[in-house]
């Protein structure tokens, strides 16, 4: 899970949503990628914590420090105007959330802070037509939650929200290889292979990986090599929910928006579509050619950007507060 921050076209920061906190002192001490070099590698004084779960806000007062941190980066420390902010939420996130991330956006050092769901900002980055009657889907398939969402007239008219993401696939495959080898391995392991040698459906060519897990029996080190058809194996449980959410969506669909879709394909975001064959699993779960979009890991950023010069029109459709 990653937060980016754009201004204009530009993304000024990209950095891995963790951070390491000093127990006693309960201060932070890392963000972003120093603090995801340590994971799992730190004293008990220490702990890394990822104040974001399943896309909203696990740990109020972690997240306002870390947004508070991560402005003052790109804007600096003597910044005489605060920032307007629009930020990223996921679709079907209640009331009490949504307001949880507004006010730690406006602690944090904002002037006016707006929120935008997620497929909306996303569907506004990679250019979908949404400003006519007609049909767009797109799936974002993110590092906590997976949103499906059918969009019109500038609007969601059917959004379904998944709170597992590639986080989960990760975890699937760490309980995989506990059970076939005895072996434990660690989450940023998995995910290595989930991105070198893993995919949704099984592939032509068969790749394996070794990797050094710990034994489960005795506790001593342990190398384990996986092959594709393992990994394709053990993501079958979480991609089988992400298929069921999109079809979900198609069922709550208006038929006239359904034959649209047909015609244009699900659009396909987020860093969970760049698994490889999972627009050829969805294509044939949902029986819609879907697509990896061009810019699939900074759509979101970047429409969220946009939406700013689009406000007068969208207004009505953004989440209240």
């Amino acid at each position: 899970m990653f937060t980016r921050i754009a201004d204009s076209a530009q993304v000024l920061l990209e950095e891995p949503t963790i951070v390491a906190i000093d127990v006693a002192d309960q201060k932070m001490v890392a963000a972003g990628l120093e603090a995801r070099d340590m994971f799992g590698k730190v004293p008990d004084s220490i702990e890394v914590a990822r104040p974001l779960k399943n896309g909203v806000i696990a740990d109020y007062e972690i997240t306002e420090t870390l947004l508070a941190y991560l402005l003052q980066r790109v804007s600096g420390s003597m910044r005489i105007f605060r920032p307007r902010v629009m930020i990223s939420v996921p679709y079907g996130v209640t009331s009490v959330e949504r307001r949880a991330v507004y006010e730690a956006v406006m602690e944090a050092g904002s002037r006016e802070a707006f929120l935008i769901q997620q497929p909306l900002a996303a569907a506004i980055g990679v250019d979908l037509p949404i400003n006519s009657p007609s049909g767009n889907m797109i799936i974002c398939l993110g590092g906590g939650c997976t949103e499906t969402a059918v969009m019109a007239m500038y609007g969601i008219v059917a959004a379904d929200m998944l709170r597992s993401g590639g986080m989960d696939l990760d975890e699937a495959i760490v309980t995989y290889v506990r059970r076939k080898y005895g072996v434990v391995i660690g989450q940023s392991t998995a995910e290595q292979l989930k991105i070198r040698i893993g995919a949704a459906v099984p592939q032509d060519t068969e790749n394996s990986m070794e990797v050094q897990g710990q034994d489960q029996v005795t506790g001593l080190p342990r190398p384990v090599t996986l092959t594709t058809g393992e990994i394709v194996e053990a993501l079958q449980e979480p991609l089988k929910q992400i298929v069921e959410s999109g079809r979900k969506v198609l069922e709550k669909t208006p038929p006239e928006l359904v034959s649209d879709i047909i015609d244009r394909g699900v659009a396909l975001c987020g860093g969970g579509a760049l698994l490889r064959g999972v627009d050829k699993l969805l294509t044939k779960s949902l029986g819609i050619p879907a697509y990896l979009v061009d810019n699939p890991l900074t759509c979101v950023v970047q429409g969220t950007v946009k939406a700013f010069s689009m406000l007068n029109v969208i207004r009505r459709n953004l989440p209240q507060v």
